[in-house]
Formats: structure tokens, sequence, C-alpha cells
């Protein structure tokens, strides 16, 4: 989504015209819509500003000149409030890659026009790694051309996955969301007295981060999941069968997490998206057959899909308030000190207790790269991780936000209402 700001000509206090704009982009989280009011919120405090726009599909939204008066939304404070609880992207989202402007500018041209006519200054862009590229790109744009608007990334992606950033909103809740599911799914699969493996595939393309948080289940002395499989390793066919016939002689019913990004049979696929990503499907059920032809037993597989990215009913209460905060954060970086072209981001300062601390990044440092899974937190064997994992993950996922329901439903905040 977009956010956009316009302040009365007449003010002096800051060296822009009149607008803020805001925009989300890419896969939806639970906490993106918090990032989304803390954006909102903290421009709202300063005077000079009068308008708060939201661009509808992202980058989209500017091309074809599609906003809304945030305003005109978000009237009270249980609106922002039951806003900052919602899954997904209210404002909608995208997923555009802009050309190089060297090669092709006429969507930057097009996007100034927009900006011109509503008198935008400064631009919020809300996303992770894809959408840091624009941010990139616009702010290279905006300053060759000699064009005064501020561009702020605002980070977003329950992978886990952006660069110098200790994390990212949006993971926290969809790793409390994978937890508590495993934990659901370990009671169900020990009612019977046969054998069983079940594997539960984890999203993760490239980086292991949410497959790996699992491992908080252990914090309450829970041994499942018993294997645990990243990207970051090297996966093999004859040793994972080894590791589940071994943990079976221990365990009725083995619980094996593994990423949808392991380099097995099923995930080399040709097929990408507009960021040159590859489509990953299938390797849970891949694992299902395999470890069914050479395990004779009960085997399921489960792919969590989606319900990953939203579990807003079972959502961080820390990753949620680190959403607002980080939001909060980016206004006044840009208003405050002219930032422009950076990304905020968090600086872990301890653990226990936990304290973050929040600085903006140079978002070239952090587009189009991945900050990749720890190969010193996953075990020799390559199958699990370490305590170090365990102690990152756990202040992540503390808190549960109060849940307004209806009809014996969670309500959410939605613009078609």
């Amino acid at each position: 989504f977009f956010l956009m700001i316009r302040r009365p000509p007449r003010s002096t206090l800051f060296p822009y015209t009149t607008l803020f704009r805001s925009a989300q982009s890419g896969g939806p989280t639970a906490a993106i819509n918090s990032s989304l009011c803390g954006v909102f919120d903290e421009a709202e405090k300063y005077n000079e500003i009068d308008r708060i726009y939201g661009s509808l599909n992202g980058i989209e939204g500017i091309l074809n000149d599609n906003l809304i008066d945030l305003k005109e939304v978000l009237i009270t404070e249980n609106d922002k409030q039951l806003l900052k609880r919602t899954p997904s992207t209210v404002l909608g989202s995208c997923r555009f890659k802009l050309k190089n402007s060297s090669d092709d500018d006429s969507d930057y041209k097009r996007i100034t026009q927009t900006f011109a006519k509503y008198d935008i200054k400064a631009f919020f862009y809300i996303g992770g790694n894809d959408s840091m590229d624009t941010v990139m790109k616009l702010d290279a744009y905006f300053r060759e051309n000699h064009i005064d608007i501020k561009v702020v990334g605002v980070p977003k992606t329950i992978d886990d996955d952006l660069p110098l950033t200790d994390h990212t909103p949006g993971f926290g809740s969809a790793a409390k969301y994978v937890a508590t599911t495993l934990q659901e799914i370990i009671r169900d699969s020990r009612v019977y007295s046969i054998p069983s493996v079940t594997i539960v595939e984890i999203m993760g393309r490239d980086a292991g981060w949410l497959t790996a948080s699992s491992c908080v289940l252990r914090a309450n002395g829970e041994p499942a999941p018993h294997l645990i499989y990243l990207p970051e390793s090297d996966f093999s066919e004859e040793r994972y069968l080894e590791d589940v016939k071994r943990i079976s002689e221990r365990y009725k019913a083995v619980i094996v997490a593994v990423s949808e990004g392991i380099d097995c049979l099923a995930s080399r696929s040709e097929a990408t998206d507009a960021f040159g990503h590859k489509y990953l499907s299938g390797v849970g059920k891949y694992l299902e057959e395999l470890t069914r032809d050479h395990m004779g037993c009960k085997v399921r597989s489960i792919e969590l899909n989606v319900m990953q990215r939203c579990g807003s009913h079972i959502a961080s209460l820390t990753d949620l308030d680190e959403a607002w905060r980080i939001g909060a954060a980016a206004v006044n970086e840009a208003l405050k000190y002219g930032g422009s072209g950076i990304m905020m981001g968090f600086r872990r300062i301890s653990n226990n207790p936990y304290r973050v601390g929040i600085a903006p990044l140079d978002v070239k440092e952090c587009a189009n790269k991945a900050k990749y899974f720890p190969k010193e937190w996953i075990t020799p064997e390559g199958n699990n991780v370490t305590i170090d994992a365990l102690n990152y993950f756990l202040p992540l996922i503390q808190g549960e936000p109060k849940i307004d329901y209806r009809n014996g439903i969670p309500v959410h905040f939605r613009l078609d209402q």
C-alpha cells in the first residue's frame, strides 16, 4: 500500500509541499496493516499534514491514479485499532516490477505525474525484498532528475529474509501460527497406536527462518518436530530416510518440518514470477510418497499454505506492536531528518529482557538480497536447529492481541463494508 499525506501550502515547517503516500506490496501478513496504522497515526500528529492517502494495489494504484483518502475510512480510534488487528493488506497488493529507468522510464514518468497531481512529497512502501527494489529505483530516479520526493521502505515479510534488519514485521505472527498449528498436529498424530510419519511443509523459498521457528515448541517441552530441514542445508533423500527411520525407533509418531525450498526433485521448477522467483510446490507430497515407499507405515503430508501468512487469531502482540512502531519511525525519518532511499530496520539489543531499536538502513543493501538462516544455528547433521535459534525466535512470538468477535467470528476491518 501507499500512504500519502498533504499539508497546506502556507506551512513552512517542512521543505515539502503537500503529501505523503503509503502502499503495500507482495504477500500479505498478519502485521502489515499495523505498519500502515503506524504511518497513519504518526502522520496525523503533524498539523502541517491535512491529507493521508492510500494507493490501491501497491505501485499499480499510483500508475493508475487509484488512490483513497485514508482519513475518510479511518475515522475513529476503534477503526484504527481494528485495522491494526486485521490480517492481509487492506489496500490490496501487487507483484509489479519496475523496469530500470535507463531502459524504459515511462512508468517513472506516470508515477511522477500522479505525485505532482496530488503534490506528494513523501512515499512509504511497505513490503519485502522486491518492494525494496521499487524503493531503490524510485529514489534513484527522483535524485537523478532533481525531484524532491522522499522514498522510504517499511519492511514486511513472513520469510524474515530481509538483510540487515534483525527481523521483519509479520514474521513473529507467522512463526506463532506455525508453532501453534504444529502443536495441534502433534496432538492429533498421537491418538493411534500405529506408527506414523507426518511431514509439514512450511513456506520459505530461499531461507528457512519460518520452518526453523517451529523449534519454539521445545520451550514448552515438546520434542517435536523431531526433524527440521531448511534450504540452507544440503538435502539428501538417502540421509532423510535414515533420519526418519532412526527417529521412528524412539517415537511412535514422527513429525517432520520441511521448508518448501529444500533442494529435492519436487522443488526444481523452471516456472518463475515477475521477479524471477521459482514457483515451488509439492515438496511435502513428494516426501510423503518417498517415505511411504521406504517406511511402510502411515504417512501424511500437510501443506500449511497461505494460512500461515494471515493467522491474526493467533498473532503475536510483540509483532503487531513492532510493526506499528517501525511504520511510525519511517514517517519521522522522512519528515524530521529528510531520509530517503532507506529501509527502516530493527537492531536487537538483548534477548532477555527483549529489547530492540529502530534505525534507517541503506535500501541498496537490502533490495534484491536475502538474509539466510545462519549455518552455525543448524546442527552438524543438517536435520535440526540449535538453542541459539530458539533464543532468537522466542521473544518474537510473545503476547496476544485482544480480538473482537461478532457472531462467534473475529471481526476484520474491510474497505468494502
